[in-house]
């Protein structure tokens, strides 16, 4: 073989191990962003399967907080701070989210929504949530040092089965279905600023652990009058 031929073969086998590494690196940040969206065991289903993504979950804690009077903070102040805000405070519950097994299933404004119990079962979902929830106050307290705010976090919790899947095609997420959600939602939104609010079915799991005060007949949108607790 002449010194050219030597000299372009070697260039070629030079280019071909670029373009493989190039692919590589490509491949590991698609899997890195597949990651952001979806629990690693439904991103492998993913790849895997072309049918739809739907199971039920028939013991899962339903966690929901939201930032009260956000809103009217981000009407005071540039864009970029509202969002810098946002994402410290968020950023920080992803922490506790994973140091606790909890799945953070999405953001919805100043809203962050998390469970217990799915994609693999927790025997101690309810109690994993729920501590999940107390570490949520305690580091909003330390921002509210560390940055001179105010402001304060509602939580609610509710227990029970769920429905789980996958939906969409551009901007596909992983969500959750049925009554548990909704009474999750509406233990937060009937909450009292600066505490944490369960359902009954939370209540029967956690009752011999924590100390909760009871809230007796609560007016709640969707679903009339309930008990429910606020953890002491």
């Amino acid at each position: 073989m002449g010194n050219v031929s030597v000299y372009l073969y070697e260039r070629l086998q030079q280019s071909e191990f670029v373009a493989r590494k190039e692919l590589e690196e490509q491949k590991e940040r698609s899997e890195r962003l597949l990651l952001n969206v979806l629990p690693q065991s439904i991103a492998d289903r993913l790849k895997l399967e072309s049918d739809l993504i739907a199971d039920n979950f028939q013991e899962v804690s339903v966690l929901f907080a939201d930032i009260v009077g956000f809103t009217l903070l981000a009407a005071k102040i540039p864009p970029e701070e509202v969002v810098g805000i946002l994402n410290q405070i968020f950023s920080r519950f992803d922490v506790i989210a994973e140091r606790y097994g909890l799945e953070k299933i999405k953001t919805i404004g100043d809203a962050y929504m998390a469970v217990a119990g799915l994609p693999f079962a927790h025997v101690d979902h309810a109690q994993a949530a729920i501590e999940m929830a107390i570490a949520m106050q305690q580091d909003l307290a330390l921002f509210n040092q560390e940055y001179h705010q105010n402001l304060k976090i509602r939580i609610g919790i509710s227990s029970g089965p769920v429905v789980a899947g996958v939906i969409g095609i551009k901007k596909f997420t992983y969500d959750l279905w049925g009554d548990t959600v909704n009474t999750a939602s509406r233990m937060e939104s009937h909450g009292i600023a600066g505490s944490i609010q369960v359902s009954e079915s939370t209540y029967q799991y956690l009752r011999d652990r924590y100390l909760f005060e009871v809230r007796d007949r609560v007016v709640i949108k969707g679903k009339g009058e309930m008990t429910t607790y606020i953890l002491k």
